[in-house]
């Protein structure tokens, strides 16, 4: 999909939830170690995401908060926009620190990069284990191959990546798939009438990457609603 095409809306359903929070639940256990847990969470900050990057900002500081009950997670933020340029921050714990950095980001035009997302993952992975990524984007102009390439690398070294997927593009929505699946990871669809979901969903993961699948569970009794019924569902 190109970035002057508008996305097709979509709705996640229950069953596309309840397909990511199975995922999640099989991804590989975190290895702790006595360290926090590491999360990069990667953003599209290209045009088309101009309208979402505030809620986005909004919900990773949720993220930290979630986290931070369970003895703290380090987060590294990314973003791709404009011509060629990737971001990253340093590995952060301060959600006020976090929301400073990203509040003087504005989307530019410009092509996605998958590829070079992954293949930071790879490198921060290398240098010190990382226990998830999380990408938001809406679309994928890359070929597909050699991001395949790139994923399952990231699932042999035992690293998920969680994808949430804005519009509902039937092109970039097989490529992300595919990814996802190629790291033990998942993939979810959202539009903007499921914000609250999406935000359930990325707490979801922020709390099984700072304590792993007890967790996981122990937050969605506390979260109620949709992620403690799912997670009923699928046990």
């Amino acid at each position: 999909m190109t970035k002057d095409k508008l996305p097709t809306e979509h709705r996640s359903s229950d069953q596309d939830v309840a397909a990511f929070v199975r995922r999640l639940q099989l991804a590989p256990q975190p290895a702790r170690g006595g360290r926090r847990g590491r999360l990069m969470f990667v953003l599209d900050a290209t045009a088309s995401r101009a309208p979402t990057w505030d809620r986005a900002c909004t919900i990773q500081a949720e993220m930290f908060q979630e986290a931070a009950s369970l003895g703290g997670l380090e987060m590294q933020v990314c973003f791709f926009r404009g011509f060629g340029e990737f971001r990253a921050t340093p590995w952060l714990t301060d959600a006020k620190d976090m929301i400073r950095r990203m509040t003087g980001v504005h989307c530019l035009g410009g092509q996605t990069q998958i590829g070079r997302m992954l293949g930071h993952a790879l490198a921060e992975m290398k240098k010190s284990r990382l226990d998830a990524v999380v990408f938001v984007g809406d679309c994928l102009e890359e070929p597909i191959d050699p991001l395949c390439a790139q994923a399952g690398e990231l699932g042999l070294l035992g690293l998920p990546v969680f994808i949430f997927h804005e519009g509902g593009d039937p092109v970039a929505a097989s490529g992300f798939r595919q990814i996802a699946k190629l790291t033990k990871g998942a993939y979810c669809s959202f539009d903007g009438s499921s914000a609250q979901q999406l935000r359930d969903l990325l707490r979801a993961v922020a709390v099984y990457a700072a304590g792993g699948r007890k967790a996981l569970a122990d937050f969605a009794s506390r979260t109620g609603g949709a992620v403690l019924a799912l997670t009923h569902q699928v046990k």
